[in-house]
């Protein structure tokens, strides 16, 4: 399997991305530079580089591909472990092998591996999409030799000075009355009117308002025992019913084997150790020996690393 694709996908957002068993890809931030002899901007670069001496497992290229490509963690590392077998072949073979959009490799008179990186390739998330451009100056422009020309305006009629103050001493005066007579008047404000001039009209407004009054008064019960009634009505509250949470969603998985007595071979051993360990059968064709089940991750996590010394490769794998 080629794992070139996942190597180039990290780059992007890593600045070190390690193949276990045959070194790390380090990436190397340059800023956007101009080349004046030439006239030529370029962009900032993230640029590739290679050192032997990173081989070790740091989890990371192992585990994207793990994600990427659904299995599990034991057969994502097989996998690059063939990978980097057949890449060491084929150098000792004194073939050139290349990276796609990273760089090629090569072994020089002494064996040991030598990396050319892609000058081409840009990792830089924040140059995508920008490449180098040329802006070359202009010959033959001289700034003395540009004339400014001022056009002619028409000049602008002005009113007379006399004729404003004549207009403002007109329509001053209406504004302020169509302020003023409101405030002084009762012309916006809604009353009854009353006269003494005729005694029956007055005694004829005030038995109106002792009856309105009245009113008022015999509907105010009404309104409170309305009030009592809705108030006392009561709405049934809906029963909340407790969500059950699985009890232990967690697996603790030491093994995935093709054959099924390795995966019992490996039951047998935890059986001694004092676990009580079971075979999962996944869709994969895989068996996955799980030592215990555990009800949350950071539980699962500390067992994991409990028994990580006699069963290395151990994993949390969370229920389906």
């Amino acid at each position: 399997m080629d794992i070139t694709a996942f190597i180039r996908e990290l780059l992007f957002g890593h600045d070190c991305v390690i193949v276990p068993g045959f070194g790390g890809f380090i990436g190397n931030y340059t800023p956007a530079r101009i080349d004046k002899s030439t006239g030529t901007f370029y962009p900032p670069v993230k640029q590739i580089s290679f050192n032997r001496n990173l081989n070790h497992n740091d989890g990371l290229l192992i585990g994207r591909i793990s994600m990427s490509s659904k299995i599990n963690y034991g057969d994502a590392r097989n996998l690059v472990e063939e990978f980097v077998t057949g890449l060491r072949k084929k150098l000792e073979k004194g073939e050139k092998v290349i990276f796609d959009n990273i760089g090629s490799f090569i072994n020089n008179q002494e064996g040991n591996v030598q990396f050319e990186p892609d000058r081409n390739a840009n990792y830089h998330l924040d140059s995508y999409g920008l490449e180098p451009f040329q802006c070359l100056p202009l010959e033959g422009y001289d700034v003395r030799k540009r004339i400014i020309r001022h056009t002619e305006k028409d000049p602008v009629k002005q009113a007379s000075l006399r004729k404003a103050l004549w207009r403002a001493a007109v329509i001053i005066p209406l504004l302020s009355l169509l302020v003023v007579v409101p405030l002084k008047t009762d012309i916006f404000k809604a009353k009854v009117e009353t006269t003494t001039m005729n005694p029956l009209v007055t005694a004829e407004f005030e038995n109106n308002k002792k009856a309105v009054d009245e009113g008022n008064n015999t509907e105010s019960p009404k309104a409170e025992e309305k009030a009592i009634q809705i108030s006392d009505e009561t709405t049934p509250v809906e029963a909340v019913i407790p969500v059950v949470s699985e009890k232990n969603p967690y697996y603790v998985i030491t093994g995935s084997f093709r054959l099924k007595d390795n995966a019992v071979s490996q039951v047998n051993i935890l059986k001694e150790e004092g676990f009580s360990p079971e075979i999962i059968a996944v869709d994969n064709g895989f068996y996955r020996v799980c030592a215990m089940t555990c009800s949350n991750l950071n539980t699962a996590d500390i067992k994991k690393d409990s028994i990580l010394k006699k069963f290395p490769g151990t994993w949390v794998s969370r229920k389906k």
